[in-house]
């Protein structure tokens, strides 16, 4: 209800701008040099969430300090060689937006910081190296302060919890995936099911940074960010099971149709989906009947078992795996609820033995592009400003390179860019009348306070939006000018314009670059992104290791949330066959399962698993994006021998795993194909 009213954002503005004013006032009271940065840095630390702001304002401190650290360190030995200072300062900057993009936590802001906060200490002190120690250690102190204010406010005035919000969240995610998972083993088909299934990729990441923040939260009891990983596993599990049911449901149907006690098991696993939210035992007793249903239904793998019998083991196996997950995720939930040590039961007592962190996907070339893009930014523009002899050209390049660094990570930096060039210019145009037409009228600091009140507000408001913090932030930055936030007031309209001038060149200068440097930056991260995944299941396909069926879910799932933003940026579709990350997820499991079983078995016995998972491992580094994938009936005539072979073995457990494994290669790699060529196996 208070979203609905927008009381949640007024709350949030008048914290933000308490905080900021609370900077402003110590920061004149103890005669800081610029508290405008204490100004700055409130706003900027500002979150919704009280532990996100203490997490955050913990990483900006420790990005700020070894920033000063590093300017210190570069300027005194170079500063009788610019050049080699720039390339210092540029290299730090690239240094500082690798590690962050690499590390793709929370935590990355501040590397991103270390970078910039170099930056905005090294360039303007080029012309007085000498006083390089004392600029650095007031930024510190300017910055810090800014941070302890914002940490302050937020965090003891109304406090909004981390925890509860993901709680909230949870609940949310569960709801929808419950649904999905009803409509994925619908009878009839339900339209939009699969591109709604991929939205759990993006849900469970949004889990995953959330996590990050709990350690800082400022409730006494949180839940444990084990216990949100375990979660994240079991959501994780979802997606290829489900898709997997809604599949071999399809194929049921096309083929023969479906026998009446499994279309009844269905619909009495939809029922179960709609009534989790009850007693604990009460569900899971369900869940084990409907569980020992799919056991009792599933037919034998043996010679004279047909097409039709393959696709209903299939179903009926990832059907009782699907209700299983369900049940494990409400019992999750309801241990992040209790806020309690102990487990709520022997099963998730179970699931949090041996949690560790999540997998996620590392793009070294796309790190080292950002980094690379950063760096050029940075020694282009010293090299465009020390030729020009501009005196404000330095505040052009260093907010250039800040801004390259910051937008470093977003699918296509020049979105963001074109809005701060936007959010610029109306501070520019806010700037000059509050600094020529009411900052001469003010006396003290309380009007000063009070005739900031209006925007300062309203753009508060904004930022709790994240349709309008593109918008309003820079709109605040430009705001936090020397002009209107400084011990005195100085009519200075020349280095007001310069100023100005100057910042809308170094956002201008950033959107260049970004165009230049990233033309082809989505495109190339789509390639590295399908190709990363295609890589990883070439190379696990021949690997004689136990299988981390987990980490390979993790990790492709954390690649569909990554394509999705990108493919929608480039008009492409994720459901085509050659973007679909959830059937090459898909594949992965099921290379996993034949590899597991391959482990178990002796080599004569195991060949045929052999020849197939070499034969997928070349079909996959054969893969290219842009060319369609290519047929491969040597492949598929080796899925169906190892069929036909596995059906012989003696061992009743081998031919269920086995087939499963085979006949969800099958249908992931070739959806379009007939069933098998002979009508038994």
């Amino acid at each position: 209800m208070n979203d609905r009213w927008g009381i949640d954002a007024a709350v949030f503005s008048l914290k933000s701008y308490a905080a900021a004013m609370l900077a402003i006032y110590l920061a004149l009271s103890i005669g800081l040099d610029r508290p405008y940065w204490s100004f700055l840095t409130a706003y900027i630390v500002a979150q919704p969430l009280a532990g996100a702001v203490l997490s955050k304002a913990l990483f900006r401190v420790i990005g700020t300090v070894v920033g000063a650290a590093a300017a210190v360190a570069m300027v005194p030995p170079l500063i009788n060689t610019p050049e080699l200072l720039v390339l210092a300062i540029s290299g730090w900057l690239a240094l500082c937006v690798f590690v962050s993009l690499l590390d793709r936590t929370p935590r990355s802001y501040m590397f991103v910081l270390a970078g910039y906060s170099a930056v905005l200490i090294v360039l303007p002190s080029v012309d007085a190296p000498g006083t390089i120690f004392t600029v650095a250690s007031l930024r510190v102190q300017e910055i810090t302060l800014g941070i302890l204010c914002g940490s302050l406010v937020h965090a003891v005035v109304f406090p909004r919890s981390v925890a509860a919000f993901l709680l909230t969240r949870v609940s949310s995610i569960l709801k929808d995936a419950e649904r999905w998972s009803h409509d994925s083993i619908a009878l009839e088909p339900v339209a939009g099911v699969d591109a709604e299934r991929r939205r759990l990729a993006a849900d469970i990441t949004e889990l995953h940074q959330l996590s990050i923040h709990l350690p800082y939260e400022t409730a006494r009891t949180t839940p444990r960010v084990r216990t949100v990983r375990a979660l994240q596993d079991q959501l994780s599990l979802l997606m290829p099971l489900g898709a997997a049911v809604d599949d071999r449901t399809v194929q049921l149907l096309a083929h023969g149709g479906l026998p009446q006690d499994v279309a009844a098991l269905l619909v009495d696993t939809q029922q179960w989906l709609k009534t989790l939210d009850r007693d604990r035992d009460e569900r899971a007793a369900d869940a084990a009947i409907l569980e020992a249903r799919c056991a009792a239904l599933e037919p034998d793998v043996h010679p004279g078992s047909t097409w039709h019998d393959l696709l209903l083991l299939s179903l009926l196996s990832r059907l009782s795996a699907l209700i299983g997950a369900h049940r494990d995720c409400r019992e999750l939930a309801e241990q992040l609820a209790t806020l309690d040590r102990r487990p709520v039961s022997p099963r998730v007592a179970e699931l949090l033995e041996g949690r560790r962190g999540r997998e996620l996907h590392i793009d070294w070339i796309g790190a080292a592009r950002g980094a690379l893009g950063a760096f050029l930014t940075l020694a282009v523009g010293s090299a465009i400003w020390i030729a020009s002899g501009w005196s404000e050209g330095s505040t052009a390049v260093m907010l250039a390179g800040v801004f390259l660094a910051l937008f470093a990570a977003a699918p296509d930096p020049l979105l963001p860019l074109r809005t701060f060039f936007w959010g610029t210019l109306v501070a520019t145009i806010l700037g000059a009348i509050y600094g020529y037409a009411i900052m001469p009228r003010l006396d003290g600091f309380g009007q000063l306070a009070a005739a900031m009140a209006p925007p300062l507000l309203i753009l508060g408001a904004m930022m709790h939006s994240p349709k309008w913090m593109g918008l309003a932030l820079p709109t605040l930055l430009g705001l936090g000018s020397p002009l209107l936030i400084s011990a005195k007031y100085t009519s200075a309209f020349a280095s007001f314009v310069n100023g100005a001038i100057a910042q809308l060149m170094g956002v201008a200068f950033a959107i260049v670059m970004a165009r230049l440097l990233q033309s082809a930056g989505i495109e190339q991260a789509i390639r590295r992104t399908l190709r990363a995944g295609w890589a990883d299941i070439a190379e696990r396909s021949t690997l004689m290791t136990p299988p981390d069926i987990r980490g390979w879910i993790n990790r492709m799932l954390d690649r569909i949330a990554l394509l999705a933003p990108r493919l929608a940026l480039s008009g492409r579709s994720p459901g085509k066959p050659l973007y679909d990350a959830l059937r090459d997820l898909r594949t992965g499991v099921a290379i996993a399962e034949l590899r597991a079983l391959r482990l178990e078995l002796p080599p004569e016995r195991s060949a045929p698993l052999t020849e197939v998972l070499r034969d997928v491992g070349d079909y996959y580094r054969r893969l290219e994006p842009e060319v369609e994938k290519p047929e491969d009936p040597g492949l598929l005539a080796h899925i169906d021998t190892a069929l036909h072979a596995i059906a012989q073995d003696n061992d009743a457990t081998v031919r269920r795993t086995a087939a499963l494994g085979l006949l969800a290669l099958r249908r992931n790699l070739f959806p379009n194909a007939d069933p098998m060529p002979e009508a038994r196996l």
